[in-house]
């Protein structure tokens, strides 16, 4: 374990997604010493899940995919040179007698910090697995949770399971280099956002509804076929198919984070206006945090949040002090970094 002799932060923060890298780059703009620590191995968040699917909803850019996004999100967080940690998971949280949060991963190491931002959206995520008794032997090989490009399906036979966002765009993007794409779902409709779901119905995807996966059958090396249960008409079909994609989401899980004291209701952090929790110099943004109003899930949401947590801990280090919001035009520093005078 590391020496309390660690050097202390103003601001850590728990989680390396957008909500995070965004609240990174703020709180290097309030000349805020800060640290960044990630559970996986990458920055991003959910957004290394699905890479190559293309992001709408993100103000002043028409349409950017998630890796890029992810990029584009590091660069600006790295702008102040914030430490980024990543590989650990933040377990316990204790608040010593001067005030400072000791916080600890399960690598035993120690982080001091006056201040924390959990921006872990719903907390560590872990893939929904298919409940079938052979599923686990074709993981990774023919049956996903998550693709790491479009080449591996080309010219294949492809299943997807699922009816959410993340399902009916990876049916679109297939439609055109696979051989086939079928998807089904167990509902009657899409859980997907209505444009998409139309886009889809109008490619070559087959679509099965009231559906489910039920069977699939290969050898060691591959899968061969799979069957389908149809909950209308009671009876089950036989497709021949080579890979499958999985996307019944992912379960959010807080972790220790729940053993914090800090309030929390349906897995998620209560925090006011000012995006502070129940305990003082502990704050919350992102798909972490609830309060009246919250718009989930929305990006955009978070790259507010983040920054309104930032000056509220601005505030809360510098109590005699009169913090008013900050923005980036007229920054002294950005300026210089991008050479305007």
């Amino acid at each position: 374990m590391q020496k309390e002799m660690n050097p202390c932060y103003d601001v850590t923060i728990i989680g390396g997604g957008p909500t995070g890298l965004f609240a990174a780059f703020y709180a290097g703009m309030r000349d805020m010493k800060t640290k960044v620590i990630e559970a996986a191995p990458y920055l991003g968040g959910k957004l290394p899940y699905y890479r190559e699917k293309f992001l709408y909803d993100i103000g002043g850019i028409e349409a950017i995919t998630a890796e890029d996004l992810t990029k584009e999100l590091e660069a600006q967080a790295r702008t102040f040179d914030p430490t980024i940690v990543l590989s650990q998971l933040i377990e316990t949280m204790e608040r010593l007698d001067d005030g400072t949060f000791r916080l600890t991963s399960q690598t035993g190491e120690v982080h001091l910090t006056h201040t924390v931002l959990v921006a872990a959206g719903g907390g560590t995520l872990v893939a929904e697995k298919l409940d079938l008794p052979n599923a686990r032997q074709y993981e990774g090989r023919h049956l996903h949770y998550k693709a790491e490009s479009l080449e591996q399906f080309r010219n294949k036979r492809v299943l997807i399971s699922g009816g959410g966002d993340s399902a009916v765009d990876w049916a679109i993007a297939l439609a055109s280099i696979a051989e086939s794409v079928t998807i089904v779902h167990r509902r009657d409709e899409f859980r997907a956002h209505e444009g998409n779901v139309a886009q889809m119905r109008n490619t070559s995807v087959h679509i099965m509804t009231s559906s489910l996966l039920c069977g699939i059958h290969g050898d060691q090396e591959r899968i061969y076929e799979v069957t389908i249960e149809h909950f209308d008409s009671g009876e089950i079909s036989v497709l021949e198919i080579d890979e499958i994609l999985v996307c019944h989401g992912v379960k959010p899980d807080l972790g220790e984070i729940k053993h914090w004291g800090l309030k929390i209701e349906r897995g998620r952090v209560i925090v006011d206006a000012w995006m502070q929790t129940s305990i003082p110099g502990i704050f919350a943004a992102g798909d972490v945090a609830e309060y009246p109003g919250k718009l989930p899930g929305l990006i955009a949401g978070g790259f507010m949040e983040g920054p309104a947590a930032i000056n509220r801990a601005k505030a809360y280090l510098e109590p005699y002090e009169d913090i008013k919001p900050i923005w980036s035009t007229g920054h002294p520093k950005l300026m210089a970094i991008h050479g305007e005078s």
